[in-house]
């Protein structure tokens, strides 16, 4: 039994995955689908992604579509691969029905969420933004209706108040690829039976725009901590100190009810294991801050640094 897949994905989360299905025997992968390079940041450099590399080095055909549904020539290619699964995690694009035809079984989806909940784009962003107890991975069947085809497998992963987002995405990066084989194993034999979503409790994640960035100290302490921990290794959070933005990657929820007394955005204490601020409820303890221009530092030596003290204001 040989089962002929083709992988379409681009950020690193889809690695482990990958590699799972190229070495497992199997499988054979005949192609990677990845978005085409980008320049990156420092010295808007073009430069492979990881997991393209990974196929070169495993002598794997790479395609690289723009826009996969307006290059019939790429169409043509997949088609020639004679693939028994297409299987999609991050790929980037929204595949065609065309697309989702051409292998003998099915196209499958890896979602970094307990579907229904969270369908659409960063679920692991928005598991974290609500403060759940629990996430988890899902392989469904791609159709054309966003994130709605019948799911396959669940893996659970349980959270706890300080669970982010670096470390939630290499928890699903490593805990995919067992669910994925089990998937395709499992209904290429026959023996695995996908179950239709209950469309009634679809929950739909939203694109972060610009101003969910910016910590505002009025808000529950809670939701600061949420929104930090969230978003860390995305879009990182920030507040503005003597007109300046100073990135916030890690905080610690206070238990202090004699903070109380104090202004939303004032600062209770410095010490060296952070920096305490008063939030709409609580207090928050700012723990790893990136001053503007600087590189990444504890809070406390922000604080030396910025001759931050006891009762000055951030966040205005």
């Amino acid at each position: 039994m040989t089962i002929k897949v083709v992988f379409f994905a681009t950020p690193d989360i889809a690695i482990p995955s990958f590699e799972e299905l190229i070495k497992a025997p199997e499988f054979e992968v005949r192609a990677l689908v990845t978005q085409p390079p980008k320049p990156s940041n420092r010295g808007k450099k073009i430069c492979d992604s990881n997991i393209k590399n990974i196929a070169i080095a495993n002598n794997i055909d790479v395609l690289e579509p723009v826009k996969l549904s307006k290059e019939p020539e790429l169409i043509q290619k997949l088609l020639s691969y004679e693939a028994d699964f297409f299987v999609t995690f991050a790929f980037g694009q929204i595949l065609s029905q065309e697309v989702l035809d051409i292998p003998r079984f099915h196209t499958i989806n890896l979602h970094a969420s307990l579907l229904p909940k969270y369908r659409g784009a960063n679920p692991i962003c928005a598991a974290l933004l609500s403060g759940d107890s629990c996430t988890g991975i899902t392989t469904m069947i791609t159709v054309l209706e966003l994130d709605a085809g019948d799911i396959c497998l669940h893996e659970r992963i349980e959270l706890d108040s300080d669970t982010d987002f670096p470390y939630l995405s290499e928890q699903i990066a490593q805990k995919s690829p067992d669910l994925i084989v089990k998937t395709l194993k499992g209904l290429y034999d026959g023996v695995l039976t996908p179950v239709c979503q209950d469309n009634n409790s679809a929950t739909f994640t939203k694109k972060l725009q610009k101003c969910d960035k910016e910590l505002f100290f009025e808000k529950p302490a809670s939701e600061l901590h949420n929104k930090v921990r969230a978003m860390c290794g995305i879009n990182t959070c920030h507040f503005m100190y003597n007109n300046k933005i100073v990135k916030v990657l890690k905080t610690s929820l206070c238990e202090d009810n004699a903070c109380k007394t104090h202004k939303p955005g004032e600062i209770i204490s410095v010490e060296k294991d952070g920096i305490k601020v008063m939030c709409g409820d609580c207090a928050i303890t700012l723990k790893t801050v990136k001053p503007e221009g600087k590189p990444e530092m504890p809070a406390y030596a922000w604080s030396l640094g910025s001759k931050i003290k006891r009762g000055d204001i951030i966040g205005c």
